[in-house]
């Protein structure tokens, strides 16, 4: 976990709340002293009928040439 001065909260706002936005969890510090927490909140899960719609407009896709074309960039050994 990170940690965040309070001048550097104060300072550098927007963009320590952009980091917590993005899944970081901040400790704020006074004085070099933990005093307070800057975590994202938790996302509502996704209606399992939306995930489905969102599943049926994904391309097609081919496994033998995702095979051949993952083996042109990897070791195909792997």
């Amino acid at each position: 976990m990170s940690e965040v001065s309070i001048r550097d909260l104060r300072n550098h706002g927007g963009d320590v709340v952009d980091r917590a936005a993005k899944g970081e969890r901040l400790t704020i510090t006074r004085s070099g002293k933990p005093v307070a927490e800057l975590r994202p909140l938790s996302r509502e899960p996704i209606p399992l009928d939306v995930i489905l719609a969102r599943r049926r407009r994904l391309p097609a896709i081919d496994p033998d040439q995702l095979r051949r074309d993952l083996d042109q960039v990897l070791d195909p050994v792997l």
